[in-house]
């Protein structure tokens, strides 16, 4: 029987016909519902390192026992036939099995192809931080990375929407640091090192608000991330690895660079306080600065690409070229212009 390394992989076969196979995933949320009628239904959540999908099981279904039953992180293999409505991910005559605690580490793992582009990201991150001019920015990242590197890489950028799964904080950080060196070829006079920083730190608030425990893909939720929020969050981060990286030998050392220490710091804070672009999105101020400004764009960017890919991967198709709206895109999709070739 056929196996699929992912979800996003599933999607994709299950959106051309229906499919029989099998795929790792485990349980995130169950939830005991009634119909209008008043019979009890499920309705289980499932995730692996790639996304997520629920599914409906009915009272009188050969296994609503069995999956009633399941323990709330349950490791499972689901198989059966898989097909794609409008609705997500459907699944008839199902089929399933605990994971072996080797299958597990697989499932956290994610596919051969996801480890690899998280990796390259990461490295990516690695190198454009050592290629920053201003010591104090990249030490401060460096410290980042070296403190908090194994939170910042299995944790989401985003409980939903875009990269909202286990190592998406790192993939979204990555492609944003990716256009904040490709923007500043054309902005010269933005100061590059504070806009790179800036694109690492901004969701680093997240670690906390939409992180994975490490054996696990249920997102949990936090006091601090429903008291304090992101961003707040990330100001503290800046904050207390500021406070760690400025000894007093430092400080001596730097005392002679342009801008000075503190005006550096402020200008990095800003960045993350202002990267929801206004006060009803979140953001406790607006935009003050060019790089800010770059930011804000930058993060949305970023995010609308993932949900434009993510809605050419699984989002069902109403015509030849056009696909379902994704939400929150403005409208349905359609397959983008191939670039021109002789």
């Amino acid at each position: 029987m056929m196996r699929w390394d992912s979800i996003n992989q599933l999607n994709q076969a299950a959106a051309q016909e229906a499919v029989q196979g099998g795929i790792f995933v485990q349980l995130t949320d169950r939830f005991e519902k009634l119909t209008k009628s008043g019979k009890p239904y499920l309705e289980l959540q499932f995730a692996d390192t790639t996304g997520m999908f629920s599914l409906k099981v009915w009272d009188n279904a050969p296994w609503f026992a069995d999956c009633a039953a399941l323990a709330s992180d349950a490791a499972l293999e689901l198989c059966g036939c898989w097909s794609l409505s409008a609705y997500g991910l459907e699944l008839a005559a199902l089929e399933m099995r605990p994971l072996s605690p080797d299958e597990l580490n697989l499932l956290l793992q994610g596919s051969a192809d996801d480890l690899a582009r998280q990796q390259a990201d990461w490295d990516a991150i690695c190198s454009m931080v050592a290629s920053m001019r201003d010591p104090r920015l990249r030490l401060l990242c460096e410290e980042l990375m070296a403190v908090f590197g194994a939170r910042f890489r299995r944790a989401a950028a985003a409980r939903s929407y875009h990269h909202a799964r286990r190592g998406g904080l790192v993939e979204h950080s990555a492609g944003m640091m990716r256009a904040a060196k490709a923007i500043c070829t054309v902005y010269a006079d933005v100061n590059e090192d504070l806009l790179l920083a800036g694109a690492l730190f901004h969701d680093s608030g997240k670690m906390w608000e939409n992180c994975y425990p490490e054996q696990g893909l249920s997102m949990d939720y936090s006091l601090p991330g429903e008291l304090l929020g992101h961003i707040p969050m990330g100001i503290e981060i800046i904050n207390s690895l500021w406070k760690r990286v400025y000894t007093p030998e430092r400080k001596a050392e730097w005392s002679l660079c342009v801008p000075s220490s503190e005006s550096m710091r402020l200008h990095l804070l800003h960045m993350v306080a202002a990267h929801h672009g206004e006060l009803q999105f979140g953001s406790p101020v607006p935009p003050k600065t060019p790089e800010a400004m770059l930011l804000n764009r930058l993060d949305d960017m970023d995010a609308k690409m993932e949900m434009f890919r993510l809605a050419y991967q699984s989002s069902p198709e109403l015509a030849q070229g056009i696909q379902q709206r994704r939400m929150p895109l403005p409208g349905n999709v359609v397959a983008p212009l191939p670039s021109f070739e002789i």
